[in-house]
């Protein structure tokens, strides 16, 4: 299928600024559009920095070498882009930001239908063999088909490097589950190539996916923008294990940004890759999670469902105010839920959940538990 000339446009974006998730230049083309913005740099400051790197573009090429691998080119307009990436526009981290040009994919290319149920595993590359198996666990978890009871697979989301991601992606592809490798480089030649064997499993059973071009090399800033495509992407982003000084640390500033879920493993207290999670964990920025259910209750909806053949009764819970119900649905199914999980899952600060649980109390609908977490229930007569 030849490219039209907004998916040129894009393609050449791309290309000149190989990965940098250019803030400016992406408001530039929410406000004019990708080919007005891609035809002023071939023809506008020819000393300009995007200018100079657009001039040596030869779109024909490309389009002709991504035939050639078998790879889809996909752009925000595409009913299979996963539009969890369009949210990327308005965030900033680092002063990087805005949605890619678009994503050359390998393997399945419906990012849409995979993306809408799914979960970013990340972590050290310099991994444990404790965080390894973590993440495999968790991945697997996630990723497998439930015959007991109806529960979805969610897709695992991680970026192919070494250590966690890669356990991420073998957790889910041994139990036959979807997994997507977002890349800092072009699928012609993957990187790290002591993952090539992995990442050509991912695609034959998911998706490896980037937003550079083939022939593109991996740089540090590359590595840095791939991040908000992995947080983007997905629905709630896992930290298995990460020193302070992490990269993974980066996904984590970009899921914040972008008001999702996050959740972080613990670990020994004795190891410096659990210093990031723990850090998480403490300052109630990440909700602790220790296998793959507590990783599906802070995703899934914690509302009751009515029984088979029975017909729900109007209740008071119909005509409760939305910022009350919001916390009320933070709270899980059965047992208790800690504050800390609540502000998490809310967004809220603490003492405002605490004065939403207090009248959520006056109502009936929740009750303090001896051990300071909070539990659902249901008044009498409803």
């Amino acid at each position: 299928m030849t490219w039209d000339g907004e998916q040129r446009a894009r393609v050449g974006l791309a290309m000149a600024c190989a990965g940098t998730a250019d803030l400016k230049l992406a408001r530039l083309v929410a406000t004019e559009g990708a080919e007005a913005v891609w035809m002023s740099l071939l023809t506008g400051d020819r000393d300009s920095r995007w200018g100079i790197r657009a001039r040596k573009v030869d779109l024909d090429m490309v389009e002709a070498r991504t035939e050639v691998l078998g790879l889809q080119h996909l752009v925000p307009s595409d009913p299979r882009w996963p539009t969890g990436l369009n949210d990327l526009d308005h965030v900033e981290v680092s002063e990087m930001g805005g949605a890619p040009w678009g994503l050359w994919v390998a393997g399945d290319p419906d990012l849409a239908s995979s993306c809408a149920a799914s979960v970013a595993v990340v972590g050290s590359r310099a991994a444990t063999h404790y965080g390894e198996w973590a993440a495999a666990e968790i991945a697997a978890g996630l990723a497998a088909h439930r015959h007991d009871r109806m529960v979805s697979r969610a897709t695992v989301v991680s970026g192919g490097a070494y250590g966690i991601d890669a356990a991420a992606h073998r957790g889910a592809l041994a139990v036959g589950g979807p997994t997507v490798a977002v890349l800092a480089g072009g699928l012609d030649d993957l990187y790290p190539k002591g993952n090539a064997g992995l990442l050509r499993q991912v695609r034959q059973h998911g998706s490896i996916v980037s937003e550079l071009a083939p022939g593109t090399s991996p740089t540090r800033v590359a590595f840095l923008a791939r991040n908000r495509l992995i947080a983007g992407m997905t629905a709630c982003t896992v930290i298995v294990e990460a020193a302070r000084r992490s990269g993974a640390r980066n996904t984590v500033a970009w899921a914040r940004a972008l008001g999702r879920v996050l959740a972080a493993v613990p670990g020994p207290i004795n190891s410096d890759r659990s210093l990031t999670p723990h850090q998480l964990i403490r300052d109630q920025e990440a909700v602790l999670v220790a296998d793959a259910e507590q990783v599906r209750e802070l995703l899934s909806p914690l509302v009751e469902p009515p029984l088979p053949g029975v017909e729900a009764p109007a209740r008071e819970l119909d005509e409760m105010p939305t910022r009350l119900l919001e916390v009320r649905e933070a709270l899980r199914r059965r047992g208790g839920t800690p504050v800390d999980e609540v502000v998490a899952r809310t967004g809220l600060g603490v003492a405002e959940c605490l004065d939403r649980l207090g009248e959520l109390e006056d109502w009936g609908w929740v009750r303090l538990l001896p051990d300071g977490s909070w539990g659902l229930r249901r008044p009498s007569g409803h």
